[in-house]
């Protein structure tokens, strides 16, 4: 029984998420006050929901990589152009299918060069992607001479205004993405893949799993991920602007590093990445309904960006900590059990 209770109460000590629960709940609070209620309005959540579902969208995709030890900065320049293809193959076909294919198929092109470029030519994935990122808002310049590409034609602005219900359709699609990426990380063997390869790739390699082979994988999911909030992006607007996007990237990685997944790989959780978006998505809107200077509210961000990287580099710290010390005997177990699995499962594939 004793054993029992010490393993809850290790097991709560490593719940990450409660102290975010808890100040996301604080926050929302407090909005209500200082707001006279009006942020605790069903307009004004679905306004909250339907804004954060596309950061959400991204933060999940984002997670995938940077569980695996990765990380992509050309996202929000991805989506400024999957949102630029995306109006421009739309006006010439007035196909919502042949549109939405060929915005994830160009999210399936960049993720695969970016994966090929750091597991091929062993390029960092940061040089990797901020590279990417110059050349797609080049490309996006270019092909729009730098001017905003009109919509025309109502369907497709369904995926990103329409609702079914009293639910926007993108909150919809932000919660099949949820259930889609916690199905991947938990439930599956390439999840597991993901965590061993980015918490210890020399250990991964020895173990037999294609450790290249899951990092261009998870630069595709990235890449997927960014493309379809690009689509959302694009049928949102009437006009579709290549400087869309600028800054995306550090919203998105902040969020997810909030969330409690390490920047430098095998950790990370799809609650915590909703939750992480969830804040920022309320502290943005907390602070237009409070009419602070749009200035101070540039500042905010990158406050909270610094604050969620020492938040990452403070878990690291403690992390360091306890494998200094010597690991129970049960928790010792338990990792070996865990290698064991992963052994057994890729011998047998």
């Amino acid at each position: 029984m004793k054993v029992r209770i010490n393993h809850l109460a290790r097991a709560a000590a490593r719940y990450e998420q409660v102290p975010l629960l808890l100040a996301l709940l604080a926050i929302c609070v407090y909005l209500t006050v200082a707001t006279n209620g009006i942020f605790f309005t069903t307009d004004n959540i679905t306004k909250v929901l339907r804004a954060s579902s596309i950061e959400l969208i991204a933060a999940l995709g984002m997670t995938v990589a940077m569980v695996a030890g990765q990380v992509d900065l050309s996202i929000g320049s991805l989506l400024a152009v999957v949102g630029v293809a995306s109006v421009t193959v739309y006006n010439a076909t007035g196909s919502v299918a042949v549109t939405v294919l060929g915005g994830l198929g160009v999210g399936v092109v960049v993720g695969v060069v970016n994966g090929l470029l750091v597991t091929r030519l062993g390029i960092n994935a940061i040089i990797t992607t901020l590279g990417m990122m110059a050349v797609l808002r080049g490309i996006g310049y270019l092909t729009t001479n730098a001017r905003a590409v009109q919509t025309e034609g109502d369907s497709f602005k369904d995926i990103g205004v329409g609702y079914v219900g009293p639910v926007p359709v993108p909150v919809l699609i932000a919660l099949g993405v949820v259930v889609l990426t916690y199905f991947l990380l938990n439930r599956t063997v390439f999840g597991r893949y993901l965590y061993a390869a980015g918490g210890n790739p020399e250990a991964a390699r020895s173990a037999g799993l294609p450790v290249r082979r899951i990092y261009v994988i998870a630069f595709v999911i990235v890449a997927l991920a960014a493309a379809l909030a690009g689509l959302i992006t694009a049928g949102r607007l009437n006009s579709f602007q290549p400087t869309i996007g600028i800054g995306f990237e550090l919203n998105v990685i902040a969020a997810v590093i909030l969330g409690g997944t390490r920047l430098s790989g095998g950790e990370g959780t799809v609650s915590g990445t909703v939750l992480g978006v969830l804040i920022l998505g309320v502290l943005n809107n907390g602070l237009v309904l409070l009419d602070v200077n749009t200035f101070w509210q540039e500042v905010v961000r990158g406050t909270v960006i610094i604050l969620a990287v020492a938040i990452d580099e403070y878990r690291k710290r403690r992390r360091n900590q306890r494998f200094r010390e010597e690991p129970p005997a049960e928790d010792a177990e338990e990792d070996s059990e865990r290698w064991r699995e992963v052994e057994s499962s890729t011998t047998a594939r």
